[in-house]
């Protein structure tokens, strides 16, 4: 007869690491995967533009407002679409939505004006809502606290990486421009729709809802794991009684809300807008502009893993949430008065590096307060504030360029919000709202 798996409180050291271990080559590589895959059907756009823009007839204002109206979809259905996930389980719901984000962003291709182009990216919005956060809650229930940042950290590798691989993939299927009758942009969102329809069958197939059901583990391993999540679950409740309620009208909620829409609305007014910065930086070709364009990210996913291991190893957040912020914003105002290529790119990743760094500490906080649907509630809450940054940044950006001519008045923007982020996460730290107990509600 087998014998009892042991719990949590009497495992041992090696068990926990070698499930872990587990753990994370099980699921980490796969959800990187799927992130790098939305994430390119939501910022391609950025590479669309430089031949689209022209095609189309849309000014820097137009195509500002598309780019960023994906966000407002985005945030309206944020918090359901989490909800639901909580209660049907990742597997069904990250499925539809994979599923239908695919067949909008393939549909792209037939936009004939402005006002398709802004229903088509609203829809799109609307049918990837719930992904981030519903992933970053399934993270929670698959590791310990200590060890979050760092798995947050390496899914988070998609941003940066998706950017790196999207610069110079784009550029090379934009250069299929005429081929079969369409245009290089056209074939840009049904080359990289389609992925997204595919994966979407192999996730019902392949995630696990919860360790308890997880049959790739050990039984020792599932009893250990789901005994550790639980346990942690019901201190973390214990300890702050922070229920659904309570979580939607948070101020530490508000707060980190208001925190990652800054850093959003940095990294979607760079990210949506680098193609064009670049270009208006070197003149140099399509093709040249999405290798170039992809050089800041590079450096942003080495920052983005080192930042999230130091959080991780000295069990520190905030500041780690503050300086990377307080860099980025320096290196958007430097961006903004480099008018030569070399020393504005070093800008830029700059930028870059600082923003994308506090990811993975970011998303480790709320769940050290927040729990089952509360935590489910109150992540999509934040990431539904933090979207709203993805229409302010790209749209103030496209408006202040039309207005001014340049791209100097939108990147001090951008900096000046993530000065601001920096300023808020320090005053969390200093009222300890996290790291003791938050105020109750």
């Amino acid at each position: 007869m087998q014998d009892t798996p042991p719990r949590a409180s009497e495992a041992t050291p090696e068990l926990g690491r070698a499930t872990l271990t587990k753990v994370g080559w099980r699921l980490l590589p796969f959800l990187l995967l799927l992130y790098v895959v939305a994430w390119l059907d939501r910022v391609n756009i950025g590479f669309a533009a430089l031949q689209m823009n022209a095609d189309m007839g849309f000014s820097n204002t137009v195509y500002g407002f598309g780019a960023g109206v994906f966000f407002i979809g985005y945030a309206l259905f944020e918090v359901p679409s989490n909800l639901i996930l909580a209660r049907v389980g990742a597997r069904l719901w990250i499925t539809r939505i994979m599923i239908t984000w695919g067949i909008l962003s393939v549909l792209m291709m037939f936009i004939s004006g402005p006002i398709s182009f802004y229903v088509l990216r609203f829809l799109l919005g609307v049918a990837e809502a719930g992904f981030l956060p519903g992933i970053i809650y399934y993270l929670g229930n698959w590791y310990p606290a200590k060890d979050r940042a760092r798995a947050v950290s390496w899914f988070m590798l998609a941003i940066p990486l998706s950017t790196v691989v999207g610069g110079p993939l784009a550029g090379f299927i934009l250069e299929l421009d005429g081929w079969h009758g369409l245009q290089g942009w056209q074939w840009l969102f049904l080359l990289e729709g389609i992925p997204a329809i595919v994966l979407g069958f192999v996730v019902l197939g392949y995630l696990t809802d919860s360790p308890d059901k997880a049959e790739w583990l050990e039984p020792t391993e599932r009893r250990w794991l789901a005994d550790r999540i639980a346990s942690e679950q019901r201190a973390a409740h214990a300890r702050h009684g922070v229920g659904l309620r309570a979580a939607l009208v948070h101020p530490t909620v508000w707060l980190l809300g208001l925190i990652l829409f800054a850093c959003q609305t940095g990294s979607y007014g760079l990210t949506l807008w680098i193609p064009q910065i670049v270009q208006g930086l070197s003149g140099f070709s399509d093709f040249t502009v999405s290798m170039i364009s992809a050089l800041p990210y590079v450096a942003a996913a080495i920052g983005m893993i080192a930042i999230g291991a130091s959080s991780d190893r000295t069990g520190e957040r905030f500041m780690h949430i503050a300086i990377p912020c307080a860099v980025g914003g320096l290196g958007f105002i430097a961006s903004a008065y480099f008018t030569s290529p070399l020393p504005g790119m070093i800008a830029l990743t700059i930028a870059a590096v600082g923003d994308l760094g506090t990811r993975g500490p970011f998303w480790a906080l709320p769940t050290r307060f927040l729990t089952g649907t509360a935590a489910a509630a109150g992540i999509a809450l934040i990431n539904t504030m933090a979207s709203l940054g993805g229409f302010v940044g790209p749209s103030v950006v496209g408006r202040l360029r039309d207005l001014t001519g340049s791209f100097a008045a939108g990147l001090v923007f951008l900096a000046v919000l993530l000065l601001l982020a920096a300023a808020a996460a320090l005053l969390l730290r200093g009222a300890h709202a996290l790291a003791d107990s938050p105020p109750k509600v």
